[in-house]
């Protein structure tokens, strides 16, 4: 199975020195990053919770997708070299086997995440005042269902409007 390493192999790469900012929180929709060696460190509201050193890591895919600025930044933790796509929607849309690609790591990413709000909310399932509002609040995170799918293509965002 090819991983984004690979469908990525033709594109520019770029090293970035320890402490550097690739994705700043609230920088608009763009590029996304492809992780070759190095290590990262995901943070939201300066608050870090993630380290990333997988090679064929993706960053800043959430972004593309989801048409919305950063919703976390991500610095190197050491020297890194990530391969950069400038054009994320042409990029998957010419190589669907990068989009599975992609769609892998989100998915697992959102599996891991699905199963820690299930242990945390057993821990908080009888507690009462605000510690049990935790237990409706992760009701809400695990059921939410993002935008609705639009007609289109990355081609003709529009849809096809031919009557």
């Amino acid at each position: 199975m090819a991983d984004l390493l690979t469908f990525s192999a033709d594109l520019p790469a770029r090293t970035v020195p320890a402490g550097e900012t690739l994705i700043d929180e609230g920088d608009p929709a763009g590029r996304m990053l492809i992780l070759v060696s190095g290590s990262v460190v995901v943070e939201h509201d300066g608050v870090a919770f993630a380290r990333i050193d997988t090679p064929g890591a993706v960053f800043g895919e959430m972004s593309v997708v989801l048409e919305r600025p950063a919703t976390a930044t991500v610095k190197a933790a050491d020297e890194v070299l990530v391969r950069v796509v400038e054009d994320p929607v042409q990029f998957l849309t010419d190589q669907p086997g990068a989009a599975l690609a992609v769609l892998r790591t989100t998915a697992s990413r959102l599996d891991g995440l699905t199963q820690y709000l299930v242990d945390v909310k057993r821990q908080f399932v009888d507690a009462g005042g605000h510690l049990g509002m935790v237990d409706a609040i992760l009701d809400h995170l695990v059921h939410h269902q993002g935008p609705r799918a639009q007609t289109g293509s990355a081609r003709d965002p529009e849809g096809d409007h031919a009557h």
